[in-house]
C-alpha cells in the first residue's frame, strides 16, 4: 500500500468516527491537498507522486504547523497554538522516526570532513553535503544546530 494510500483509507476511517476524529480529518484532508498541489505542480497529476515526494510534502506541512504554533504563542494564542500542535502529532505518525543526536552528530562530523568546511563561513558547503544524507531521517533544526556546534569547534 502506498503512502497516498493509506492517507485516503485513513481520511475514510476519520470521517466514520464522526466529531472524535474531526481535527485528524481536517489535517488529512489538508495533506491529501498538498499532495495533490505537489503533484500537479511537479506536472505529475497522472502519474502521482512517489511515497519519498509525498514525504517530502508531509514533512513540509509539519514545519509550517511548528512554525505557526510557535507563532501563536508568541502572540498569546494558546488555543491556536494547541490545534496547530495536534495537527502536528497527526502528521508525524507518517513520518519515519527521526534518528537520535549521536547518529546527526557522527553524519554531521563526516560531512564535516569531506566538505573540509573550517569555521562558520563554511556552513553552507558543508550542509549540501549533509542534508542530502540526513533528508526525512532528522529536521533541518537538529541538523544546523548540531553542524554550527561542530563548526564553533574548529
Amino acid at each position: 500500500m502506498t503512502l497516498k494510500d493509506k492517507i485516503s483509507e485513513d481520511i475514510k476511517t476519520a470521517l466514520k468516527s464522526g466529531a472524535e476524529g474531526a481535527i485528524r480529518l481536517s489535517t488529512l484532508r489538508m495533506v491529501s491537498a498538498a499532495v495533490s498541489n505537489k503533484a500537479i505542480e511537479l506536472r505529475k497529476k497522472d502519474l502521482g507522486l512517489s511515497d519519498r515526494e509525498i514525504l517530502d510534502v508531509i514533512s513540509s506541512e509539519l514545519k509550517k504547523r511548528k512554525d505557526a504554533a510557535e507563532e501563536f504563542r508568541k502572540g498569546g494564542r494558546e488555543d491556536l497554538a494547541k490545534k496547530e500542535e495536534s495537527e502536528l502529532l497527526v502528521l508525524k505518525e507518517y513520518l519515519p522516526p527521526e534518528i537520535s543526536d549521536e547518529d546527526i552528530v557522527r553524519i554531521v562530523r563526516d560531512g564535516v570532513r569531506e566538505s573540509g568546511a573550517s569555521g562558520e563561513k563554511d556552513f553552507g558547503k558543508a550542509m549540501k553535503i549533509i542534508m542530502p544524507t540526513l533528508k526525512g531521517k532528522a529536521s533541518g533544526d537538529r541538523v544546523s544546530v548540531a553542524l554550527k556546534n561542530e563548526l564553533q569547534k574548529e
